[in-house]
């Protein structure tokens, strides 16, 4: 199915999503909202993943595993605060056991770790390589568990129909490997449609995109996505299944314990 007809498709299921929106709203409240749908939705969350990454030639590769996340309680349901993700990896044998722990925070960088089975080994992934691949994918760390909006500082470039435009430029440009993005977030529900990263000679580097929509426990949730590489010539598609809401996980498995003795309670 052409790139077209797929932005078509999850901009129709959106529509019938009945999250009604008619106030204006500053550029902050905009993305606060994104913000909220795309990493923030219930108290907790998990789902399974597979993961196929394709190559410049053609060559695939598969990722299978299961996300889990905990949120901090804020003061009502808007609020985002610190929280939690862990990922534990099934598929294939050579990520067999690896799993990936984030602690994001609102005010300082997030801490991360990476548990490496065959090395029995749990090393600590440095903010500096939050901007690199995700496991050989083309999404990066940064992509799993988000980006800190007030990294950024935001301007609405335009409104149509069905989208507010933001464009987003880094604070700190020397951190990153582009010079501003773009997003394309759904008017009434806030879902992220699209989002793309530019040099400062506005080539596209990398294209984010939605390709799948349903509504999951009231809530918007994209059950399928797409990462671009313009330079590498690749993407990374990835499928989310059984995903669940307001699971009732512990902090407690979001500890560096935890990577070497998997939660297979809340993993199944």
């Amino acid at each position: 199915m052409k790139r077209t007809a797929v932005i078509v498709m999850v901009i129709a299921m959106l529509a019938g999503a009945g999250f009604a929106q008619e106030k204006q709203l500053t550029v902050d409240e905009i993305i606060n909202k994104a913000n909220l749908v795309s990493y923030y939705q219930g108290k907790d969350g998990r789902a399974q993943v597979k993961m196929t990454i394709t190559d410049a030639n053609g060559q695939k590769r598969n990722r299978e595993f299961t996300i889990l996340r905990w949120d901090k309680p804020g003061a009502d349901e808007t609020f985002c605060e610190d929280q939690k993700f862990y990922v534990y990896f099934n598929r294939p044998a050579d990520v067999n056991k690896m799993a990936f722990l984030v602690h994001k925070y609102l005010d300082k960088d997030d801490d991360r770790w990476l548990f490496l089975p065959a090395l029995n080994l749990v090393k600590r992934i440095s903010s500096a390589d939050k901007r690199t691949s995700f496991v050989g994918s083309h999404f990066y760390y940064e992509d799993v568990s988000g980006r800190n909006i007030k990294a950024d500082t935001h301007e609405l470039v335009e409104t149509t129909k069905d989208f507010y435009v933001v464009k987003s430029t880094p604070k700190d440009p020397g951190s990153v490997e582009f010079a501003y993005f773009k997003s394309w977030i759904h008017r009434k529900t806030f879902v992220v449609i699209q989002s793309s990263y530019y040099n400062s000679q506005d080539k596209e580097l990398r294209q984010y995109k939605a390709e799948s929509y349903k509504e999951i426990q009231g809530y918007p949730t994209i059950t399928k996505s797409k990462m671009t590489d313009m330079r590498a010539k690749g993407h990374t598609v990835i499928d989310y299944s059984d995903v669940r809401y307001d699971t009732g996980v512990e902090e407690s498995v979001f500890t560096e314990r935890y990577l070497k003795r998997p939660p297979y309670k809340y993993l199944r």
